[in-house]
């Protein structure tokens, strides 16, 4: 559960993906202070800055400035890659299209997922069917995001490592059938600043993005360096600014998580304001479960819970399909 939280806190990571792929890397006193801080982190916050994380700073600035250069596009150049259901709900959303808790968001964005060929997880998987549909401008935006997302599974596979080890269990908890074959979803966001807001392209909401929890396992945020608009709410209700800190990615625990752990660890509402005058960019990287895996409460995380089941069940891919359908008009 959330705490009464100010600030979110640092990690580096560095010890634990020194050691990640080491079957003993939980005796290593360097991943047992890591994990030590990313239990504390996700329990208090469900929010914490990762650094060390060994993704290169060019390749990340570079996905933001490709997106930059995108989303500044003559309108017409953006609907190419248009998202619709029959692309797998893949493609270009413009400015208000998108919806959280019933309201337009202040944001236009492009939306990828792994790809899905057609009867792999029969009906669960119909809606979501399709390939990536990438920006013909600039030219090698497909191959840059490819790499950058290649990079970020791997990185978030190393920390769910350390989380499992954190919750009481074996570095490979969320492998396997949870999330050996780990789905993902990227959001390529861009956020007007408050001229562009006031004027062609105001719609009836200032917000970026509404208050919202993430729907899988764990998020990577790579947000501008000079912007400050992500904002996470406490348990008091106090919305607690998590301002850019170069060389980290914000990271949050997602709803998946939150039922494997049985509450123990908390999806935590946040929303994005920016009330800066600057265009603000942001790349978010979402690491999921398995698309079929069935999500319910670990028994050891019940165990440390009182031994009670607080948390029903979910099939992932359901829960993922009935989000991108209301997201979306």
């Amino acid at each position: 559960m959330a705490t009464d939280f100010k600030s979110i806190p640092i990690i580096d990571i560095g010890p634990l993906l020194a050691k990640s792929d080491d079957p003993d890397m939980g005796s290593d006193p360097g991943v047992a202070q890591v994990v030590e801080q990313l239990d504390r982190a996700c329990r208090e916050a469900g929010f914490f800055y990762v650094k060390g994380h060994g993704v290169p700073d060019p390749l990340v600035k570079e996905v933001r400035s490709i997106a930059r250069k995108f989303f500044h596009l003559p309108y017409e150049e953006k609907l190419k890659i248009k998202m619709t259901p029959e692309a797998g709900y893949r493609g270009y959303q413009r400015l208000g299209e998108n919806i959280t808790k019933g309201v337009p968001d202040l944001h236009e964005a492009i939306d990828c997922y792994t790809e899905i060929k057609p009867g792999r997880y029969g009906a669960l998987g119909k809606p979501m069917e399709g390939s990536n549909q990438w920006p013909q401008y600039p030219p090698n935006y497909k191959e840059l995001m490819e790499e950058y997302i290649s990079l970020c599974t791997e990185l978030s596979r190393k920390i769910m490592r350390g989380i499992g080890l954190a919750l009481g269990g074996s570095p490979s908890e969320f492998e396997g059938d949870r999330a050996g074959e780990a789905f993902w979803v990227t959001r390529i966001i861009g956020y007007p600043g408050v001229p562009d807001a006031n004027g062609d392209n105001k719609t009836d909401n200032d917000v970026g993005c509404e208050a919202h929890t993430d729907y899988g396992l764990v998020t990577l945020v790579n947000q501008d360096d000079d912007v400050t608009a992500l904002q996470v709410r406490n348990l008091s209700g106090e919305w607690i600014s998590a301002p850019p800190i170069p060389g980290t990615f914000v990271c949050n625990i997602g709803d998946m998580l939150k039922i494997w752990s049985n509450g123990l660890y908390e999806s935590t509402l946040h929303r994005v304001v920016n009330n800066n005058a600057k265009y603000r960019v942001c790349v978010a990287y979402f690491y999921e479960p398995n698309y079929d895996a069935i999500v319910e409460p670990l028994d050891f995380c019940i165990q440390k819970s009182g031994g009670v089941r607080k948390l029903g069940k979910a099939v992932y891919g359901e829960h993922l399909v009935s989000k991108v359908r209301t997201n979306f008009v």
